[in-house]
């Protein structure tokens, strides 16, 4: 609020409470991992959340803060509003804002709120003269529940890549989920089944970096409670099958300058890159190893980034095919010009996931890295002595490897900041260490009576 008046957005806000017949409100962020809170109140509080904001018990929430200094502060961003897309017959209905953390303490942003986090990240783009756009491209699975409702790992349908119904049974759950997320305000792009069977990808439309970010949390929240209304479980797990393709999120990126022109765009160049364009992909490529920390967060993530399931493990970059880690889509018009990262998975914290890339790409145009040539032919068929002749370096194998790697890079570890980077790598070392000390069904299976 200004001087204690409501803004235009947040009269809006208050004007739609009262339109739709909104009773409560969720007030969502997310923790360090990635994983969305909220504190749920009535929407007769809508006015004070704006101009005192809502306190909570921040010790409770993973990376955030000690128990002797618990006290945080939600303030809602008004231009995040939304409608829930879901209500029994007969109830009112409930919205959601997507919060930012401030500390009582010294009445500022929170830096352990991961949403800060890629506000420094774009900031330091801004002070650069540019904006940030992001498009992603989440992919998940639909399972079956047991008769308690739990999740199974059947799937709903046993369908392939682009398949129609019959053999796409779940594109009525689909199409259910892509009328919930524009009742939100989302602009879906497209949908359709994805390699794996019960897999599929729902894309929405390019935005700014935050708007992007904060549209990937509400799109695995929209995902599962509509998957849920079908008695169906959707998942975001990496690779939640072993042999076949898991799940990434593919992420578009590029840059606007000030005067609103792409800044990667150069009809000149080979590729219709511009030097701005080839020394943020070169930024990117420098830092894969650590930004891929970030980007596949769990242990499952390296199960499904090795060679042969279309996952990128290569750090290199192509205008032709998908072997590389990087890959230069075709654009129809110069505003589409643009770069995809193709190693996310959508188990990352969208929030600290864009601001290292961000970082990275930055770093490379400050620094005016040059990218190398790009490669047209299939990585993947590639051995050992090809690829060391090519220099393409391999991601790290496991979580571990990537968590060393963070450490290593003062870049992108500096870019999760003060706060949230020794609490990542804290959790993400926890994590792993569990993972290596268990012994697998696989192990048991292979070893028990052979030994």
């Amino acid at each position: 609020m200004t001087n204690g008046n409501p803004t235009t957005a947040e009269r809006d806000v208050l004007e739609t409470i009262e339109a739709e017949d909104v009773d409560f409100l969720r007030l969502q962020f997310t923790d360090i991992l990635g994983t969305v809170k909220n504190v749920s109140v009535p929407a007769r509080q809508a006015e004070k959340a704006f101009t005192e904001g809502i306190y909570f018990d921040g010790s409770s929430i993973e990376g955030f803060v000690r128990i002797q200094e618990s006290d945080m502060r939600l303030v809602p961003d008004p231009e995040t509003f939304a409608v829930l897309p879901w209500r029994a017959n007969g109830e009112s209905a409930a919205a959601r804002m997507i919060c930012d953390v401030y500390d009582t303490s010294t009445d500022e942003p929170f830096e352990g709120d991961p949403r800060y986090v890629l506000k420094q990240a774009l900031e330091r783009a801004k002070k650069l003269g540019y904006t940030v756009n992001t498009a992603p491209e989440p992919e998940f699975f639909l399972f079956e529940e047991d008769e308690d409702g739990r999740a199974t790992t059947e799937t709903a349908d046993h369908g392939g890549y682009f398949d129609v119904a019959p053999k796409d049974l779940a594109s009525d759950v689909r199409r259910d989920i892509i009328y919930g997320l524009e009742d939100m305000g989302f602009e879906i792009e497209a949908s359709h089944h994805e390699v794996a069977r019960g897999q599929y990808e729902i894309n929405f439309e390019y935005d700014d970096a935050l708007s992007t970010a904060d549209n990937v949390a509400t799109f695995r929240t929209v995902v599962r409670a509509i998957a849920a209304e079908h008695d169906l479980h959707a998942t975001f797990m990496p690779k939640p099958i072993p042999r076949i393709n898991g799940s990434g999120m593919h992420t578009h990126m590029s840059l606007l300058t000030e005067d609103g022109e792409n800044a990667f765009h150069d009809e000149d160049d080979e590729f219709d890159l511009s030097e701005t364009a080839h020394s943020f992909l070169a930024g990117i490529l420098e830092h894969a190893p650590a930004i891929t920390a970030v980007a596949n967060p769990t242990v499952n993530s390296y199960k499904r980034l090795v060679p042969g399931y279309e996952a990128p493990v290569y750090v290199a970059w192509s205008d032709r095919n998908r072997s590389a880690l990087i890959r230069k889509p075709a654009a129809r018009v110069p505003a589409a010009s643009r770069v995809e990262l193709r190693s996310p998975d959508p188990s990352c914290n969208p929030y600290l996931a864009f601001a290292a890339m961000i970082h990275a790409g930055l770093d490379g145009i400050e620094r005016d890295l040059e990218a190398p040539e790009p490669v047209r032919e299939n990585i993947y068929e590639f051995d050992e002595e090809k690829r060391e002749e090519y220099g393409i370096d391999t991601l790290p194998a496991n979580l571990g490897d990537a968590v060393a790697a963070l450490e290593d890079d003062d870049v992108i570890y500096g870019a999760l900041g003060e706060h949230v980077a020794p609490k990542f790598v804290e959790a993400k070392t926890q994590e792993f260490e569990e993972y290596i000390v268990e012994v697998s069904e696989w192990e048991l299976g292979r070893y028990l009576e052979t030994f």
